[in-house]
């Protein structure tokens, strides 16, 4: 099986997964699929894949050849796309009581915020080649960011599953297809449950197989070259952009937690 054929059956597979869900819930997710929500969710998923991409690039390493190629392709694909349906399904049955749907976007902007830290952990605030201004404004971002983090630190760990990147040469199949698709499954959960803020404005159909398009990419890209690649997600400039951006959405989403419990009805 390869890549397109697995994301041909991750993308039937979450269509089965909406129509049941518009079975039994009062509001339907549209089946419309946009090629601005598509792209949408590709370029957001590209922008959290330095986790991904590390975690994958080393198990390509120590996993090489056909049995290696074949296990991890179908094996985080999986992972990616199954952890990407577990949330959406969760946040289908939030969305119906104002409250419950609060605390998951609440939740979410401060997972939100951990992706922020993730990628100014890329950027050398003290590298003299960047402007002064340009230096000091990281810095006070990361200040900023960072306190925010170690408050609801202790919360959130009690709800975000661990980021254990460990890997280490598989000795069976269903070994190497099992450690291919735990990770990434938990990764995709923490990533994706980050972007419930954005359901407001996109589609979330189209940004699901976004998602799981950006996955093909990185790991068609892994494959050619795993250096290159991961250097080109973990870019400087590339991951205090997302980092803000990030801030950005974080915000927007207390701001929509404070409308669905004070301003909603």
């Amino acid at each position: 099986m390869n890549t397109k054929n697995i994301l041909l059956v991750l993308v039937v597979l979450l269509i089965i997964e909406v129509r049941l869900l518009n079975l039994i819930t009062s509001e339907d997710i549209a089946l419309t699929i946009r090629a601005t929500d598509i792209l949408i969710g590709l370029t957001i998923y590209l922008k959290t894949a330095i986790d991904f991409a590390i975690f994958i690039g080393r198990l390509m390493n120590e996993n090489k050849g056909l049995r290696g190629r074949i296990g991890i392709e179908i094996g985080t694909a999986l992972g990616n796309g199954l952890g990407t349906m577990a949330i959406l399904l969760v946040w289908t049955f939030f969305k119906e009581i104002n409250w419950l749907l609060a605390i998951m976007v609440f939740v979410a902007s401060l997972v939100l915020f951990r992706l922020a830290e993730d990628g100014l952990e890329h950027i050398n605030a003290n590298n003299p080649r960047y402007p002064l201004w340009f230096r000091k404004f990281v810095l006070a971002s990361e200040k900023l960011i960072t306190s925010v983090n170690k408050l609801a630190g202790p919360m959130l760990n009690k709800i975000v599953p661990s980021r254990s990147l460990k890997v280490k040469t598989q000795a069976t199949f269903g070994a190497l297809l099992a450690m291919s698709f735990t990770v990434p499954f938990i990764l995709g959960l923490d990533d994706f449950a980050g972007y419930v803020p954005l359901f407001n404005v996109v589609n979330v159909l189209g940004f699901a197989i976004g998602v799981f398009v950006g996955h093909m990419i990185l790991n068609i890209f892994l494959y050619l070259s795993p250096k290159r690649t991961i250097a080109a997600v973990k870019n400087p400039i590339i991951s205090f952009i997302g980092s803000l951006a990030f801030v950005g959405l974080a915000v927007w989403g207390f701001i929509e937690t404070y409308k669905l419990l004070f301003v909603h009805h």
